[in-house]
């Protein structure tokens, strides 16, 4: 039984529970309880984690409590997703309370562990039993029990799993849609999992092969070498697409060889990892789309800012120097959506949204190259507003001010209502308030069958949401949207603005323009061109 765990054996755990999450992170992405393909919670936990297990690599500590503040830091700029932020504020409790001690036993483990469920109960604002919240704080409490039995920290984090598996088992009882979708949580089964590796690190088991950790930092260490050179292409381009099916990755090799230069193609049996500089990102993604599901994406404008060159240095980039009162940063997918935010005047766009969360650090980096006293951040996904809220005090110089728009819609109704010669509170008010007048709709496709809410949803099916909640579903696309087009948020608007995706045929696109002109007579209808991924349409109504 190991009884103490010093900073090198920390740092170890923490490198094997990368790796056990990120072998077993597609099970967690299908504990899906609804049918829209954003099945992202494994995907999250991984990437997140895998931060901190490189910088573990990077860094070696002398201490636990140096080990676990090297650790909290790098979570919280790594984090992705609703389920990332609490893992890195479960970390980060975990390194306030370990933070004078050398080495760890069995009850300063354990005030560990409840010391991080305070801290992220804390920062959620309305924690939902059935959820990592409850597997974590249940674990915690039996930790705390099991380190008065015996102060061995192995025998307590035995124990705070053990309990933890009955409160993971027990959430499907506890929140209504994982029970009619018979699954548990996704994020609790993450958190487990994620002790799991630490432990058995701690008795000296082998860590799972698959390690992502590791293929993410020899794939940077590939692109650390590249130099911008002559920017003949202005964008680049690099992601992550799982390997969905046989098609052969030298295939995308050949199609981005003939759309941009400074080309890097790295794949193993589960990922593709790309760099690419175009003139043309829409196309590259979409073309990997092919391949399988997105997992990161980033895009920069290289003409604007030589953010490779930011990237390679050891040393963080100095905040911008405020030249403006008032600036703005925004999340969104697609071409289209960048381009309607910039002519807004958003300082810089961040390409993220369903399936493809940016983490705290990405947000945090276009924060601090925004050259404003305050900036205004824009999730434009419920899944994103938690990992930018996170940025809020961490510039120092600058006021960074997350408003928390759901839906790109609703971004770009706050975007039109900041005037740049107000007040900040007038300012965080009109904005909250011309978001909060905005009914967004989204039509997508079901990737399974469900029931949700007694609606009996099939594998294909074109499906509506009203404001996240299930709107209807049909088998074809134009009588789902005739139904949206004669609903009383459409019905009630002055203006409408149809955003379509990547997906959709222009020709298709102006038939539903011409649909919802005819069956909306007394709104202005407007068709743009979003380019976003996922969704064949997005439609605001104010």
């Amino acid at each position: 039984m190991i009884d103490i765990i010093d900073g090198s054996l920390f740092q170890r755990m923490v490198i094997h529970a990368a790796a056990s999450i990120a072998a077993q992170k597609q099970i967690i992405n299908e504990l899906n309880v609804f049918p829209v393909p954003d099945g992202d919670t494994g995907t999250n936990l991984s990437l997140t984690i895998a931060t901190a297990a490189a910088e573990a690599r990077k860094k070696p500590a002398q201490s636990i409590g140096q080990a676990a503040a090297t650790n909290a830091a790098a979570l919280l700029r790594g984090a992705r997703g609703n389920s990332g932020v609490i893992l890195s504020l479960l970390f980060r409790g975990v390194s306030k309370a370990l933070k004078e001690h050398d080495t760890a036993d069995g009850q300063v483990l354990a005030a560990a562990l409840n010391e991080g469920v305070g801290a992220a109960y804390k920062a959620v604002m309305k924690p939902a039993e059935g959820t990592i919240l409850t597997v974590s704080r249940l674990a915690a409490q039996r930790a705390a029990a099991a380190a008065q039995e015996q102060n061995s920290a192995e025998y307590v984090l035995e124990a705070a799993i053990a309990e933890g598996e009955s409160a993971l088992a027990d959430t499907i009882h506890q929140n209504p849609v994982l029970q009619k979708a018979g699954v548990v949580d996704a994020g609790g089964k993450g958190y487990l999992i994620i002790l799991q590796g630490m432990l058995d690190e701690l008795r000296g088991l082998p860590a799972p092969e698959v390690q992502d950790g590791d293929a993410q930092a020899q794939q940077r260490a590939d692109f650390a070498s590249f130099e911008t050179g002559e920017i003949t292409f202005g964008y680049c381009t690099e992601f992550i697409c799982s390997r969905g099916n046989t098609k052969d990755p030298a295939l995308l090799r050949s199609f981005l060889n003939g759309m941009g230069d400074s080309l890097v193609l790295v794949d193993d049996e589960e990922i593709i990892k790309v760099h690419v500089h175009t003139n043309h990102p829409g196309r590259v993604l979409e073309e990997a789309l092919t391949y399988g599901a997105l997992l990161t994406v980033k895009i920069e404008n290289m003409r604007e800012q030589h953010t490779q060159i930011l990237e390679q240095s050891d040393q963080p980039a100095a905040p911008a120097l405020a030249e403006k009162r008032y600036g703005v940063v925004a999340v969104c997918a697609g071409a289209g959506m960048a381009s309607v935010f910039r002519d807004l005047g958003v300082d810089s766009v961040i390409s993220g949204g369903q399936t493809m969360n940016p983490s705290t650090e990405d947000i945090l980096r276009e924060v601090e190259r925004t050259p404003a006293e305050v900036v205004f951040v824009l999730p434009n996904n419920k899944n994103i507003i938690l990992a930018a809220q996170q940025c809020v005090g961490l510039v120092e110089g600058k006021q960074i001010v997350v408003v928390p728009t759901r839906t790109v819609p609703q971004g770009v109704s706050a975007m039109l209502a900041m005037d740049p010669d107000a007040s900040l509170e007038a300012n965080v008010e009109a904005m909250q308030a011309a978001m909060d007048h905005v009914r967004t709709s989204e039509v997508t496709y079901a990737a399974r069958d469900s029931d949700f809410d007694g609606v009996a949803i099939r594998e294909g099916d074109y499906m509506a949401l009203a404001d996240g909640q299930l709107f209807g579903t049909a088998h074809a696309l134009n009588e789902l949207l005739e139904r949206l087009a004669l609903a009383d948020s459409q019905q009630q608007a002055d203006f409408i603005n149809i955003f379509y995706g990547q997906d959709v045929p222009d020709g298709d696109a102006r038939q539903v323009l011409a649909l919802f002109q005819r069956l909306c007579p007394n709104a202005e209808v407007t068709l743009l061109s979003g380019g976003q991924p996922v969704y064949y349409y997005m439609i605001s109504a104010e």
